[in-house]
């Protein structure tokens, strides 16, 4: 078959595509199109050569010269078929798509003459922030936390969710459940920093009537309602020693019984696990179990904090007035001083300020002077005067409590409307070990 030939064979079999699809050279160089590729991205030039990285990037270099991944330089080097997730501009605007790209061999050299490209919408995340999809954003730290996702979905793998406060872990973990197999089945949270050690097994694994005082009927536990679904365990470093073992056996068997009861039973589910701490460093201090940590540290994914994707900062915002059902929208001014500031607190704080702005607005753009904030992580009044945070006032007040309260730390707990658990760990915060 001659070049040629092998470029008829690539044409042919593009043609037969229900999705957008172009063969490219080994120059980027677009050599052929099906219907649907030039409906989505307009009539290609007649009058020069179009290559595959100006029409759907607007790119002047490939991807690869420009921080994406490409996939036309991973099957020239392996002669192997390549995915990315890119964001290519088309008549909607910029959008997340799914790249397929495999070489078309030249059946005499074995020598990859074209690339048949192929082109699928991707539903991960939003450009602009309009749409249903949970995520936003277009910086690189992005695109590269949603391309381990887009990865791992797919499968049936545990995934660890490492982050900070605020960075958005559980979003990622209902993204990586919709878009997996069980996605019709319950995605069902457990807060195990709200777990007090003796509510984990009758919270997680459920009870049978008269297993204990107050226990009149039978009640199934989170894992049960997670069967064929995902079970998400937020803050999964806040499980105490005593009941990670129970965590262990329940994670190597997918087996329970609940608390009064002498029968296993089974629930299948995928587990997700998140948390702000550093798991190995507990592991070595002896507060977290290491045949625990390997259990749930099979696919280790990091979440950016907001401070080092702050490109996406003007996007998310919108999208955050838009869920606080607020029509207004930030200047440029606005959007610098955001830019100016770290955000210690991520995407939750950013909407804590944004709601604030919003509020003392009067006008359908909300300026700089309703940013109420400093690099110092310091709110400010209206009149620019400095005030503390509620965190900073709340601890101060514990501080002062503990050296005034003369009864025992459960007793302050409940003084203060507070889990002993809860009290333990604020006290951690401020020194004070309870």
């Amino acid at each position: 078959m001659t070049v040629s030939g092998t470029l008829q064979f690539a044409q042919g079999l593009i043609d037969g595509f229900d999705r957008p699809a172009i063969v490219i050279d080994n120059n980027y160089e677009i050599r052929a199109s099906n219907s649907l590729y030039r409906s989505q991205y307009g009539m290609l030039a007649t009058d020069r050569v179009v290559k595959c990285h100006e029409v759907s990037h607007r790119y002047d270099v490939p991807c690869d010269l420009a921080g994406e991944a490409c996939p036309l330089k991973r099957c020239k080097q392996t002669n192997q078929s390549s995915t990315a997730l890119h964001i290519h501009h088309t008549p909607s605007g910029r959008e997340y798509v799914d790249v397929e790209m495999w070489p078309v061999l030249h059946p005499e050299s074995g020598k990859a003459e074209y690339f048949v490209e192929i082109i699928a919408p991707a539903t991960i995340a939003s450009v602009d922030g309009d749409g249903e999809p949970l995520l936003v954003g277009s910086s690189t730290v992005f695109q590269d936390m949603l391309s381990l996702v887009k990865r791992v979905s797919p499968s049936d793998s545990s995934v660890l969710l490492l982050g900070e406060t605020g960075s958005g872990k559980e979003l990622v973990a209902q993204t990586i459940h919709r878009l997996s197999a069980r996605s019709d089945k319950p995605f069902v949270t457990v807060e195990c920093s709200g777990l007090p050690e003796s509510l984990f097994e009758s919270e997680m694994f459920g009870f049978v009537r008269g297993a204990f005082t107050g226990a009149l009927s039978n009640k199934d536990g989170l894992v049960s309602t997670a069967d064929g679904g995902t079970l998400f365990l937020d803050e999964v470093g806040d499980v105490l020693l005593s009941d990670q073992v129970k965590l262990l056996r329940l994670l190597e068997t997918q087996r329970y019984r609940k608390v009064g009861s002498l029968e296993w039973e089974a629930s299948d589910f995928r587990l997700v696990c998140a948390t702000n701490k550093d798991l190995w460093k507990m592991v070595s201090d002896g507060e977290f179990r290491e045949d625990l940590y390997y259990r749930l540290n099979v696919f280790e994914l990091h979440i950016p904090p907001l401070r080092s994707r702050k490109e996406d900062i003007a996007i998310l915002s919108g999208r955050l007035l838009s869920q606080l059902g607020s029509q207004r929208i930030l200047s440029p001014e606005a959007i610098s001083s955001l830019l100016t500031y770290d955000f210690p607190g991520n995407i939750r704080e950013l909407r804590n300020i944004l709601e604030r702005a919003n509020l003392l607005s009067d006008h359908e753009v909300i300026g700089s002077e309703h940013m109420s904030f400093d690099r110092h992580g310091n709110q400010k009044n209206v009149s620019g005067t400095e005030i503390e945070t509620l965190e900073a006032v709340e601890l101060d007040y514990l501080r002062r409590m503990v050296e005034s309260y003369d009864g025992t730390r459960a007793e302050l707990a409940d003084h203060l409307g507070l889990s002993e658990r809860s009290l333990y760990r604020k006290l951690q915060k401020i020194g004070l070990m309870a």
